[in-house]
């Protein structure tokens, strides 16, 4: 009895064990189902962003939901920063880009910026909460989609999840060959497309690899599955998906109050 317990001691815990365990915000209690939801639907919801009052709002109410869904305030700066530069890209390409006699090129810039930034948004913060292996666990047996299709998501997340490690290895490695960046920014230019080609080549190795392993496990055979953990709806779950449903309207509300051209 003394052996089983200590070999269920030292067993990791399951990621709805990890979100579970103490407080904290709302999204550390949901499934992964809410939290790909309310991603994708920030697709559709920023098309409803036709003006600039309207991106303000809706992109100030996902600010207010930011305590549901921040846990580490000091990593807040660097998910936010990829949008924030593609955000502040597209705006200054519509301002440069802006014809002459179609209305304020400004105005359409900020429009554009923020179109985007409550496109990105959602998915920058919700997806840093999703766990590869239980996405699959509840897209099988939740929406019942085909385990081979299944099996392909959770390894294709499962190396977007290590291409971080990779980039760290490409550089450190190619620093110890002395081909690290120099202090230019001509020359650190070069490093990063010479390291970003080296990532690709690795990619491609990774994926090689990875599809050889499933070949031999049989994915490509298996026609019935079982899979490890359960997969429940629980109440923050259905608050999850009900608040982001509501914050992601907020800009077609914003639009159809003002009138503003669709």
């Amino acid at each position: 009895m003394d052996a089983v317990e200590n070999y269920t001691a030292v067993i990791p815990p399951t990621p709805a064990q990890r979100r579970g365990a103490g407080p904290g915000p709302l999204v550390r209690h949901c499934g992964p189902l809410p939290l790909l939801a309310v991603s994708l639907l920030a697709v559709p919801a920023s098309f409803t962003v036709t003006g600039v009052a309207a991106g303000a709002a809706g992109l100030a109410a996902q600010a207010l939901c930011l305590p549901l869904v921040v846990e580490r305030w000091r990593a807040l700066p660097g998910r936010l920063l990829p949008g924030a530069i593609g955000a502040l890209s597209v705006g200054w390409s519509a301002w440069l880009l802006g014809e002459p006699g179609q209305g304020d090129p400004l105005l359409a810039a900020l429009t554009a910026a923020l179109r985007l930034a409550v496109l990105v948004v959602p998915g920058a913060l919700l997806l840093a909460w999703l766990d590869p292996s239980e996405a699959g666990d509840h897209l099988a047996q939740r929406l019942r989609l085909p385990g081979r299709v299944v099996v392909a998501v959770v390894a294709a997340f499962g190396q977007l999840s290590a291409l971080a490690d990779a980039w760290d290895q490409l550089a450190a490695s190619r620093r110890a060959r002395g081909l690290g960046p120099g202090r230019g920014p001509l020359s650190r230019g070069r490093w990063l497309v010479s390291t970003a080609f080296g990532l690709l080549v690795d990619a491609v190795r990774r994926a090689g690899r990875v599809s050889t392993a499933m070949d031999a496990r049989g994915a490509a055979a298996a026609t019935a599955r079982s899979w490890a953990l359960p997969a429940p709806w629980r109440g923050a779950d259905t608050a999850c998906l009900l608040l982001g449903v509501l914050v992601l309207a907020v800009p077609a509300v914003v639009a159809a109050l003002t009138g503003a051209p669709g």
